[in-house]
C-alpha cells in the first residue's frame, strides 16, 4: 500500500485509541533499517510508522553532504516508493526536533510538503515532531501553536512534548535534568489541549518518567497514571475530550507497563534502542563466526562471499524485523492492518 494519506492516518490514530493498541514508530538510519521495519510490519500484518531523527537523517545524507533535511527528503521518498509494495499501511513521522534545529530540519521539510501539494502530489511526511521541552510550557506552547497552524494548512499532524524524556539520544543528553522534570502534570496536559486542540489533531508525548535507551529493571520509575490524571484532568475542562498520546523512551518497559499506557491513550510508541541492538547484534554474530574471512589474515585473500556486505545486512535485516514484529505483539498492533490481506 502508499504511505497513508492524511485522512487515513488521522482514521489509524482514532482507530487505535478507540481499539486500546498503538503503532510501533521505528527509527531508521539507512534504507536497510528502513527495509527491516517494512519487513516486519509485513510479518506481523500491522500498520505502522518509520520515523526519522535530525541525527539520523544527517546521517542517511552521507558525511559529503550532512544535512538533515535532505536525508530526511531522501528517505522519505525510499518509503514511498518501496511501501507501495507492501500490505500494510505505513506513516512517515520525524522525531524530537528541538528548537534550534527547527530551521534545518523541520521547517524544509514542512515547506517540502507545501512545494508538492502545490504540484498535486502526496504529503512527504505525515507528522513532524517539535520537542519543546527544554523552554518554558508557555513558550513551548506558543511555538507548538506557531508550527500547528502551518502543519494544519498541508494536513500535517504536529507531535508535542511536555516534560523531559530522560537519557540521551543523538547527542541530546537530558540525564542531568531535575527528576521532578521527568514527569508532566494534567496542567501542562491541559493547556497543551486547550492551545492545539481547534488548531488541528495534534499528538502529545507526555511525560511519566520514561528515559531514552535500555535500564537494568528499577533504574526507570514509570508512572503511567500520570496518564491518566492527564486525560480525567482534560476531560474536566472539555467534556469529552482526551488527548492521542505518544510514548517515548519505550526500549526496556515491562509488558505490563506498556499495557497500562494504551488503556490511558496511547497511539503511538517509539522504538529505537532495542532494534539498534537486533540489527547490530545479527552484524556482530556474522563477524565472530567468519571471522577469517571477513578479514585477511596473514596475507591470506579472505572469503569474498562473507565481507560482502549484502551477506551480513540480510542477516541484520531478518534480526531487526523479527524484534519489529515482537513490538507489535506487545502494543496489540499485530493482525491489526487495515490493509493486510
Amino acid at each position: 500500500m502508499p504511505v497513508a494519506t492524511p485522512s487515513q492516518y488521522r482514521d489509524m490514530l482514532a482507530k487505535a485509541k478507540d481499539g486500546k493498541y498503538a503503532f510501533p514508530a521505528f527509527n531508521v538510519t539507512s534504507t536497510e533499517t528502513a527495509n527491516a521495519v517494512l519487513l516486519g510490519l509485513k510479518e506481523a500484518k500491522s500498520d505502522g510508522i518509520v520515523q526519522v531523527s535530525t541525527g539520523g537523517a544527517e546521517f542517511i545524507s552521507g558525511q559529503g553532504v550532512k544535512s538533515m533535511a535532505k536525508g530526511a527528503i531522501a528517505l522519505a521518498d525510499y518509503v514511498h516508493a518501496m511501501a507501495a509494495s507492501y500490505e500494510v499501511t505505513i506513516a512517515l513521522h520525524t522525531d524530537h526536533c528541538a528548537p534550534k534545529y527547527l530551521e534545518g530540519f523541520v521547517l524544509p521539510l514542512i515547506e517540502e510538503t507545501e512545494r508538492r501539494r502545490k504540484a498535486g502530489r502526496p504529503n512527504l511526511f505525515n507528522a513532524h515532531m517539535f520537542d519543546g521541552s527544554e523552554l518554558a510550557l508557555e513558550a513551548n506552547v506558543a511555538k507548538s501553536v506557531e508550527l500547528l497552524k502551518r502543519c494544519a494548512a498541508v494536513d500535517i499532524i504536529l507531535e508535542v512534548e511536555t516534560g523531559v524524556v530522560g537519557g540521551e539520544e543523538d547527542g541530546h543528553d537530558t540525564s542531568g535534568v531535575p527528576k521532578d522534570k521527568l514527569y508532566t502534570t494534567p496542567a501542562d496536559m491541559v493547556a497543551v489541549h486547550r492551545a492545539l486542540s481547534p488548531i488541528g489533531p495534534y499528538l502529545l508525548a507526555a511525560t511519566f518518567g520514561n528515559v531514552h535507551g535500555v535500564y537494568k529493571p528499577g533504574n526507570v520509575q514509570l508512572k503511567p497514571t500520570i496518564l491518566r490524571d492527564g486525560q480525567a484532568a482534560i476531560a474536566a475542562v472539555f467534556p469529552g475530550a482526551s488527548a492521542q498520546l505518544v510514548f517515548h523512551g519505550g526500549s526496556g518497559s515491562t509488558l505490563a507497563e506498556i499495557h497500562e499506557t494504551l488503556e490511558y491513550g496511547v497511539v503511538k510508541m517509539n522504538v529505537d534502542t532495542d532494534t539498534q541492538y537486533a540489527f547490530t547484534r545479527a552484524i556482530a554474530d556474522h563477524m565472530f563466526k567468519n571471522y577469517d574471512g571477513v578479514l585477511k589474515v596473514d596475507g591470506d585473500v579472505g572469503n569474498k562471499k562473507a565481507y560482502d556486505p549484502r551477506n551480513y545486512l540480510k542477516k541484520a535485516e531478518a534480526s531487526m524485523a523479527a524484534r519489529v514484529k515482537q513490538a507489535c505483539e506487545d502494543l496489540r498492533s499485530a493482525g491489526k492492518s487495515v490493509s493486510a490481506r
